[in-house]
């Protein structure tokens, strides 16, 4: 009989404890889907409200979720401010994807002026949203035209490229954008209908962007080529052991080709470090002149990886949006 008095006690007190879960993960989601550091801190107390350590830990994880679906979320009124981005936690953040997401820009009609100390710019951050792959194929007429396929996404959420930081000039009359340093290369594939896999190295390396006027307005195009380093290095060895600095010359298996070979295996035995080359062009749609923020959205089109040599580079069409700062403005 106690023990039948004790299971019934303990089947009530998780009914209770999950009957507290399901107020606080309801009161936690209706908070954080007004998106706003008011919200946050509001979903914040929630999760700290007088449950249990279960409850409350319950909470957290769920809060992390709804996060993630109301920030990602396309409405414009879901949009990622910078301020927001800024008041989440590590906690917040991780495993919800929105360390793959650029913050957003307000659309606004500001004006920042290039030149004196505004002769910098950090924080650029792109984020790509859209993947094609461009293939030339002869129509019916036997003239040749091009086609973008769709490419699905395979890399997990760490293709954007953020944290790069780099020189604002004018020249002629014109904005010039130098990029320096910062995350600026991913490691990325993506993946025909056909079923075909695609990696290519995203990146802006190098870039030199021009614009097509002297400040940093809505409607500014900012237009320039980058590099493309090889996805692979040099330490890098294939199935068959063959590298550039190391491994075998050729593959071990085949000792004929000591003796004049197989020219149809010369790509795959004489690795080298392709170094290609991008185009980007960056519009802006939003500047914050208050902050220094600005951004919008660009389309790059760059070459894809050529496996150290062996094959043709595909090009690659990407579009989505980015953002960036200029510091001194919000000092």
């Amino acid at each position: 009989r106690a023990r039948t008095e004790h299971r019934s006690a303990r089947a009530r007190s998780l009914s209770c404890v999950m009957r507290c879960s399901v107020l606080a993960l309801c009161a936690t989601s209706a908070a954080a889907l007004q998106v706003g550091p008011s919200a946050f801190q509001a979903a914040r107390t929630v999760a700290k409200g007088p449950v249990s350590r279960a409850v409350a830990g319950a909470s957290q994880a769920a809060l992390a979720a709804v996060f993630a679906a109301a920030l990602v979320s396309p409405d414009a009124a879901q949009a990622l401010t910078k301020d927001t981005y800024n008041s989440l936690t590590y906690d917040q953040i991780k495993g919800t994807g929105l360390a793959n997401k650029c913050a957003d820009v307000t659309s606004g009609t500001g004006t920042i002026n290039v030149g004196g100390k505004l002769n910098k710019f950090d924080e650029l951050c792109l984020e790509p949203k859209e993947f094609f792959v461009v293939e030339s194929k002869l129509d019916k007429k036997g003239n040749m035209q091009t086609e973008e396929i769709v490419g699905k996404m395979m890399t997990r959420q760490t293709y954007t490229l953020t944290g790069i930081d780099g020189d604002l000039s004018t020249d002629g009359g014109k904005v010039i954008m130098k990029e320096k340093d910062g995350i600026d290369y991913a490691a990325t594939t993506v993946q025909t209908p056909g079923g075909e896999r695609v990696p290519f190295l995203f990146t802006v390396k190098g870039l030199v962007a021009k614009g097509t006027s002297d400040s940093i307005k809505p409607g500014l195009k900012l237009a320039g080529d980058y590099v493309v380093p090889s996805y692979r290095t040099g330490l890098f060895l294939d199935p068959k052991g063959r590298g550039t600095t190391t491994g075998y010359d050729m593959a071990v298996a085949l000792p004929a080709l000591q003796a004049g070979g197989d020219d149809a295996l010369f790509k795959e035995n004489n690795k080298k470090y392709d170094v290609l080359g991008g185009k980007t062009e960056l519009t802006v749609t939003g500047v914050d002149a208050a902050t220094g923020d600005f951004g919008g959205t660009f389309v790059s089109t760059q070459a894809s990886d050529t496996d150290m040599g062996s094959k043709e580079p595909k090009t690659i069409l990407l579009k989505g949006s980015w953002t960036a700062h200029v510091p001194g403005l919000d000092e």
